[in-house]
């Protein structure tokens, strides 16, 4: 247990690991407190290999806090497109808005009242405190959460909020004054690169060989323990891609709810036939001309799956006035109608790339 763990001897291995294997990260070369923020953000639950071009294209785009305090929305979420959780960013222009009033433009520099912004919790807080200011808190993830446990040989359930707090209070015991932000960045280099959430660990490269429990005692399949989530409940969908043309019908969602304010193709609850399809499309005052069958797919959020089947329905012209829908140029929606990820099998049809796919 974390409890009865020698945890000061995992220190200094850990920082001389760190010096010879880590990596080169464009938010590490400059780790400016608004740098390290929009990285920490964008890492959630998203690969460092898929955030870099993200990451670049949003530092070029909004440099600093007051422009993306003052960014229009639309334009944001475009250049959130592709990340999911848009909610997140939205957090991030209330917040930046926040710095701009209330400290002049600048992060403050304390762990507190980086922990008072909108959408900053305990791990981003202390990331930015202690990589940017050196100030000595911990920044407590899931690999944190993986690798302490691990060495420990904790059978706690790591999804427990009074668990991660225990593991920040354990950190606060040991981690050195002057090298915060190096120690917080090898506990999550480790996590990443050698004791890894997905598959066995890579023990032979481990810093804490020598000490770590679990490997005495062969317990990485069991631990850490994290209690099973509930299920995701399904929901069917179907999807339809309008085109008159070069032109494609898109929809605003509603400001609240998944995917709030975000563009997205008319699609209907349950899976409609080829003729309940058709008439959907009657019912928006349109003509259809012909109807293609297109694939099936699915996209995973947090509580729910969307299983989706695609339509492409080319209607005439004439009625597009009269339908007062939104028909887009197809290329035009590329870079001013932020799209989610949802809708990434259909996008092909309107020959425009979503997200990462433009920085292939």
């Amino acid at each position: 247990m974390l409890e009865d763990f020698e945890l000061e001897q995992i220190v200094e291995p850990l920082l001389a690991w760190f010096e010879k294997n880590a990596r080169e990260l464009p938010w590490r070369s400059i780790a400016t407190p608004y740098r390290v923020w929009v990285s920490e953000i964008m890492l959630q639950q998203t690969r460092v290999e898929a955030v870099k071009p993200y990451f670049e294209r949003f530092m070029n785009a909004l440099p600093d806090v007051k422009d993306l305090a003052e960014c229009e929305e639309e334009r944001l979420l475009k250049l959130w497109e592709g990340l999911g959780y848009y909610n997140r960013v939205r957090n991030m222009q209330i917040a930046a808005k926040t710095v701009m009033e209330e400290y002049g433009g600048v992060l403050p520099a304390d762990y507190e009242k980086l922990l008072s912004l909108k959408g900053i919790g305990s791990y981003t807080a202390g990331a930015i405190a202690s990589i940017a200011y050196g100030i000595p808190v911990p920044a407590v993830d899931g690999n944190v959460l993986r690798i302490l446990m691990r060495v420990s040989a904790d059978d706690s359930d790591i999804m427990k909020q009074s668990v991660k707090t225990k593991v920040e209070k354990a950190l606060l015991d040991v981690i050195p004054q002057d090298r915060a932000g190096s120690f917080n960045q090898a506990l999550m280099e480790l996590g990443a690169i050698v004791c890894v959430p997905n598959g066995e660990p890579l023990c032979d490269r481990c810093p804490w060989y020598g000490f770590c429990e679990t490997r005495k005692q062969g317990l990485w399949q069991e631990l850490p323990v994290k209690k099973k989530a509930k299920a995701r409940r399904i929901e069917e969908r179907t999807v339809l891609v309008i085109r008159d043309g070069e032109r494609v019908v898109l929809k605003k969602r509603p400001k609240k709810g998944l995917l709030a304010g975000l563009y997205e193709f008319p699609n209907e609850l349950g899976r409609l036939s080829e003729d309940e399809a058709l008439r959907t499309v009657q019912e928006m005052h349109l003509h259809p001309m012909r109807i293609q069958r297109l694939e099936e797919a699915k996209h995973i959020f947090s509580h729910v799956e969307w299983h989706m089947q695609g339509y492409m329905v080319e209607v005439d012209s004439l009625t597009r006035e009269e339908a007062g829908l939104l028909f887009v140029e197809a290329a035009h929606s590329e870079e001013a109608y932020p799209i989610p990820a949802a809708f990434a099998a259909y996008t092909k049809y309107m020959n425009i790339r979503l997200g990462n796919e433009r920085f292939v």
